[in-house]
């Protein structure tokens, strides 16, 4: 009987510690938030999202802010700043 209720004890807390992680994976997917939390684990599992998301975390660095309604006319408003250019730099 002590050897079942071992076994039972060992599978509640594993089936418990799955249940969280796929709770928390799922809460970190519907916020945005992931990056930080589930980046490790989704590089290991699934790199091809790892990569693809860091690739877009690049691309989003580089945009340039549009100007607002009320602002004078810059040139090169809105376009991607180029391999050399940052943000600050870029016209």
């Amino acid at each position: 009987m002590d050897e079942l209720l071992a076994i039972v004890l060992v599978a509640g807390s594993l089936a418990a510690i799955l249940g969280l992680l796929a709770w928390l994976a799922a809460r970190v997917r519907r916020r945005g938030i992931g990056d930080n939390v589930m980046g490790p684990f989704e590089e290991i599992w699934h790199p091809a999202a790892h990569r693809f998301r860091a690739e877009i975390k690049v691309h989003e660095e580089r945009m340039v802010p549009l100007p607002s309604a009320g602002d004078p006319k810059r040139r090169g408003s809105g376009r991607v700043a180029g391999p050399g250019e940052s943000r600050s730099n870029s016209r």
